[in-house]
């Protein structure tokens, strides 16, 4: 080695640690692939795709083939740097050592680690997609002794009981699906985003979050005059109606009003040709969960329900349409606009809110944040609050919502004027 010049000492040095920069870099490359991406990649036939996702089917021998490269060029390297160093300062062999320890990991830590890393994890698929083409090779060569490391290093895992087959699956919860959702920026559309978190959104919420209270329900109660009937079938805006005898708990079918105009001039048999041609009722239980009810509307080929509670009493109904609406907005509005029927913005800020008005409306149409985890209504979230069915206009603090009983009638709140306490709005943001 004494015959060697220096400057050929120094290249080898050199290219040993550029070998040792390409095995980290080609280590954290590899390991900070979005494993999503690089399916795709690899199903789309992109050829640097397929090679890495070969080699992370056995992430263990991956490793073992690049750590091995790794420490022995690491090692070439030092010993090489300790014979320069004693070539250059032979009558002193202690500084030699202790310049060489310095310079060395120095030179290593910056050139060899740090700097490949750090491009690696920032340009994940730059460095690993062309590493693979000669990691794949080199895993062949040293494959006997990667082999022989591995079943040493898979024993002692076993003896403290982990099994390096059962690996972690690549399966996203639905809480973080949601947030690969709203990371995504501009890849995404904003619209596409409110949808798709709204898909996820509805195994969250059950058919009473968004069913038709019964008191609002529009039907057709075959007790009324023969007028009344024809007057609500000629001004109805609904496609289907209920049909009842006195109660909606009578039901007897469900109408589809294209069906009965030929029967309009019908006179006296208007009734039995109603009740003839309306569709068997179609029954749930209002603890559905909405996306069991959106595929059992498509397995049932309906688009309305009849929601019960557990004694089997009618509570309202629930549509197609209505689930459709918690997924893609509105369809009767526009979906740009904020507002809403049941809120009326006052000029000092405040807002009107009618007491039916469902409480996740009023939170999306304003981007409040009322508590949804109990009463659907305004009005029953007021009561519920109070714990009492309050007898005059008083006053409540939700939050960070300040809330003044306008208007009561039949033992229910009809208005109520919803004010944000500056003070509370602070502390809570």
């Amino acid at each position: 080695m004494n015959d060697v010049p220096l400057s050929m000492l120094f290249g080898i040095l050199a290219l040993l640690i550029v070998m040792s920069g390409f095995f980290s870099s080609s280590e954290t490359g590899m390991m900070s692939l979005n494993r999503y991406r690089l399916r795709h990649m690899a199903k789309s036939k992109h050829k640097g795709a397929m090679r890495a996702s070969k080699l992370l089917e056995k992430p263990d021998r991956l490793i073992g083939t690049i750590l091995t490269g790794n420490n022995l060029v690491n090692f070439a390297a030092a010993a090489l740097a300790t014979i320069i160093s004693q070539r250059l300062w032979p009558d002193n062999p202690d500084l030699a050592v202790f310049v060489n320890t310095i310079l060395f990991t120095l030179v290593v830590l910056i050139f060899a680690e740090l700097t490949p890393k750090t491009l690696a994890a920032i340009m994940p698929e730059r460095i690993a997609f062309p590493a693979a083409r000669l990691l794949i090779p080199l895993q062949w060569a040293l494959h006997p002794f990667v082999w022989f490391v591995n079943t040493i290093a898979n024993a002692l895992l076993k003896i403290i009981r982990i099994d390096v087959n059962n690996t972690t699956p690549d399966n996203l919860s639905t809480e973080e699906l949601r947030t690969v959702v709203r990371e995504a920026g501009t890849m995404i559309p904003k619209r596409h985003q409110h949808m798709l978190i709204s898909i996820l959104d509805l195994e969250k919420m059950t058919v009473n979050d968004i069913m038709v209270p019964r008191n609002e329900v529009m039907g057709i109660d075959l007790d009324d005059s023969l007028s009344e009937v024809i007057q609500q079938l000629r001004t109805t805006q609904h496609t289907r109606l209920p049909v009842f005898r006195g109660d909606i708990n009578n039901v007897v079918g469900i109408l589809h009003t294209r069906n009965i105009s030929r029967f309009l001039s019908s006179g006296e048999y208007l009734k039995a040709d109603i009740e003839e041609i309306c569709r068997e009722p179609y029954f749930i239980p209002e603890s559905t969960p909405l996306h069991t009810q959106l595929f059992n509307f498509q397995k049932n080929q309906r688009r309305i329900a009849l929601v019960v509670d557990e004694y089997g009493d009618v509570q309202g109904i629930c549509t197609l349409e209505d689930i459709l609406e918690e997924i893609v907005g509105e369809f009767t509005t526009d979906v740009a606009s904020s507002s809403s029927p049941d809120v009326h913005p006052q000029e000092d800020g405040s807002f009107i809110v009618d007491g039916t008005a469902y409480v996740r409306d009023v939170n999306r149409a304003l981007k409040w944040d009322l508590p949804t985890d109990g009463p659907k209504s305004i009005s029953g979230l007021i009561v519920e609050m109070l714990e009492h069915i309050p007898e005059a206009p008083v006053c409540l603090l939700i939050g960070r919502y300040r809330i003044e009983i306008m208007q009561i009638k039949d033992n229910t709140i009809r208005t109520a004027k919803v004010t944000l306490d500056p003070r509370v709005a602070d502390h809570h943001e």
